[in-house]
C-alpha cells in the first residue's frame, strides 16, 4: 500500500454508506478485487449518523472522498409506510446532501424497480415511473435530485439475494426464515414478477460502470423475469432442512394495499456495456451450488 511520509495511505478515499446492509456489505467485500486503487471507508451508524448533517459535512471535508456509493436507505415498502417522515429524510434529504457534497466527484445512488407501477413489466430506463407506495415515491424523488448532476449515476435494481451481516436483508434470507417458521406452509404469488439477482453480481456490474465513468440511469437486475412462486421453487431445492410446503396464489387476493404486479427490468442497456453479462438467477444458482444462498 502506498503511504505518505507520515505513514498514512495515499490512496484516494471512497465512501460506502449503508455498509452493514446487503448491497453495501458486498461492495465492502469486493472492493479489494474491483477497486484496489481505492481506500475504502465503510460507513455505518458507528461512524456517524447520516441524519446529522453537520457531522456528514464535517467528515466529508476531513476525508475528501473521491467517490461515494450511497447504499443507505429505508429500503422496504413496509418500513417506509411505518414512518413516512423518516423515509423521506433518509431516502431523499440525505441523498440530496450527499449529492451536493459530491458535486465534483462520482456519486452512485441505488434506486428500485418499485418506482414503476407494475402494469407492463420489462421496464426500460426511459419508461415513465409511477410508484404505488411511499417507498417508491421517495426513491423516485431522490433519483431526480441525483440526476441533476450529469456525472452522477442512478442504479435501479430488483430483489437482491445473498448473505447479509444481519441475516435478514437478502430476499433468500427472508424467505428461508419465513419458511422455517411456517407450520402450515406458505403461499407465494404466481402473478407478481421481479428480476431477482445475486448481490455479488450487482456489485460486480456497478464496479465496472464506475470504472468506465458511466452516468445517468442503468437497470441492474437478473436476466429473467420470475414470479415470487418461481423464486421460491428455485430456492427451496437448496434448503433440505426446510419442510414447509409452498403453494401458488394470486396477489389479487392479497388483502393489503395495491401491489405492483410486474416490475421486471429490461437490462439491455447495461448488458451492452458489461464485459461479462448479468446472468439469470436460475443460471447463477446452478453455477454456484455450494454457496449458502
Amino acid at each position: 500500500m502506498a503511504t505518505s511520509p507520515s505513514g498514512l495511505s495515499t490512496k484516494p478515499s471512497f465512501w460506502i454508506t449503508g455498509a452493514n446492509g446487503l448491497i453495501g456489505s458486498y461492495f465492502v467485500q469486493t472492493a479489494p478485487l474491483f477497486a484496489p486503487r481505492w481506500r475504502v471507508r465503510a460507513l455505518t451508524r458507528a461512524d456517524f449518523d447520516l441524519l446529522d448533517f453537520a457531522s456528514v459535512r464535517r467528515e466529508f471535508a476531513k476525508d475528501q472522498p473521491k467517490l461515494i456509493l450511497h447504499c443507505a436507505a429505508v429500503s422496504t415498502v413496509a418500513d417506509a409506510q411505518k414512518n413516512p417522515p423518516l423515509a423521506r429524510r433518509v431516502n431523499v434529504e440525505v441523498t440530496q446532501l450527499l449529492a451536493e457534497l459530491a458535486a465534483e466527484i462520482p456519486f452512485v445512488f441505488f434506486s428500485t424497480d418499485l418506482v414503476f407501477d407494475g402494469r407492463k413489466g420489462n421496464y426500460t430506463e426511459t419508461d415513465a415511473a409511477n410508484p404505488l407506495h411511499l417507498y417508491g415515491e421517495t426513491k423516485l424523488a431522490a433519483e431526480g435530485v441525483v440526476l441533476k448532476n450529469p456525472r452522477h449515476l442512478v442504479i435501479r435494481t430488483s430483489l437482491n439475494g445473498g448473505i447479509s451481516r444481519a441475516g435478514n436483508r437478502g430476499f433468500n434470507e427472508q424467505l428461508r426464515s419465513a419458511l422455517s417458521a411456517a407450520e402450515q406452509g406458505m403461499t407465494l404469488f404466481s402473478d407478481e414478477f421481479r428480476s431477482p439477482i445475486a448481490a455479488s453480481e450487482t456489485a460486480r456490474a456497478v464496479w465496472e460502470l464506475v470504472e468506465k465513468n458511466c452516468s445517468g440511469i442503468y437497470h441492474i437486475a437478473g436476466a429473467e423475469k420470475l414470479s415470487r412462486w418461481q423464486i421460491g421453487e428455485l430456492l427451496v431445492k437448496r434448503w433440505p432442512e426446510v419442510t414447509a410446503k409452498l403453494q401458488s396464489g394470486s396477489a389479487k387476493d392479497f388483502p393489503g394495499p395495491p401491489r405492483a404486479l410486474d416490475t421486471s427490468l429490461n437490462i439491455s442497456k447495461v448488458q451492452n456495456i458489461l464485459s461479462k453479462p448479468l446472468p439469470t438467477l436460475s443460471d447463477w444458482l446452478e453455477q454456484n451450488p455450494d454457496l449458502d444462498f
